[in-house]
């Protein structure tokens, strides 16, 4: 790996992590940051930019900056909480599918590919209509969609580490098949799976925005998506009323997409090898 290389790849992840981290402080510390209350009805409607709310107010007079702020919250916490229950799903059914192969390999990849077929925004919407739309619902649409990848990638992880010289010493040993499972494979496997994770995040609160523009999330909750899809028919009166949410997204997605980039090239082993020879 070149200098030019590594440094770039440093600034990609310092640059996302940064991003990341304002933004998750301040989702968590949403309550005292934003300077009012999301819901409150507080001037008058579409009020533009200025000194007394700092972005204006929606149609119904509700202060824009405490809305983005409060709508933080809920990105985050849907991007999080769908892309590790999807983790969890995908990567349990491609260690098992990797590590035993024949027949439980065979069924595995048919489920895989089964939820693979099935355009995955339609079937989301189709889940969150079926289970009644809400913050619970929203959450396992988007992981039962999203895990596929997931199995498909950790299988491939299994099906190359079974064979390692380590896993024969511990099958040799007498250690049973879910301890080489979970104490000397899935450690080997877990770096790309976190950088893929990390892109799933990405995915599933571009996915939530979406579903919140379509009126199929939580109504009680504010979150970006939801603020662009309520501004939606005013769009030419307060453009920025849908500009301000969609540029937090995209400020987030690009920090996403440049973390995850960094930690591949940080956990690539050929770019690890040419940094050594260089170094």
């Amino acid at each position: 790996m070149s200098l030019a290389t590594m440094n770039r790849s440093r600034w990609r992840v310092w640059v996302g992590a940064g991003i990341l981290l304002a933004i998750g402080v301040v989702a968590v510390f949403a309550p005292w940051l934003a300077p009012h209350d999301p819901w409150a009805l507080l001037g008058p409607p579409m009020a533009p930019p200025g000194q007394a709310y700092l972005l204006g107010t929606d149609l119904l007079g509700r202060d824009l900056l405490s809305g983005l702020i409060h709508g933080a919250r809920v990105s985050l916490l849907i991007g999080l909480a769908s892309s590790a229950c999807a983790i969890l799903i995908g990567g349990s059914l491609g260690a098992v599918a990797g590590y035993f192969g024949g027949r439980v390999d065979h069924a595995a990849m048919r489920i895989t590919e089964f939820f693979q077929v099935i355009p995955s925004f339609l079937f989301a919407i189709l889940l969150v209509a079926i289970m009644t739309p809400g913050l619970e619902s929203v959450i396992v649409a988007i992981a039962l969609v999203t895990w596929p990848p997931v199995a498909r990638l950790v299988r491939a992880e299994f099906l190359t580490l079974r064979s390692r010289e380590f896993v024969e010493a511990a099958r040799s040993v007498g250690i049973g098949h879910w301890q080489i499972i979970v104490r000397e494979i899935l450690p080997n496997a877990l770096p790309p799976v976190i950088a893929v994770g990390s892109l799933m995040v990405a995915t599933a609160i571009l996915t939530e925005a979406s579903l919140s523009f379509l009126g199929l999330a939580d109504p009680n909750l504010i979150s970006w998506g939801y603020i662009i899809g309520s501004s939606r028919p005013v769009f030419r009166q307060a453009w920025w009323l849908s500009v301000l949410p969609g540029l937090c997204l995209f400020i987030t997605v690009l920090a996403i997409n440049l973390l995850s980039d960094g930690l591949g090239d940080a956990n690539n082993p050929l770019l690890r090898a040419r940094q050594a020879r260089a170094s």
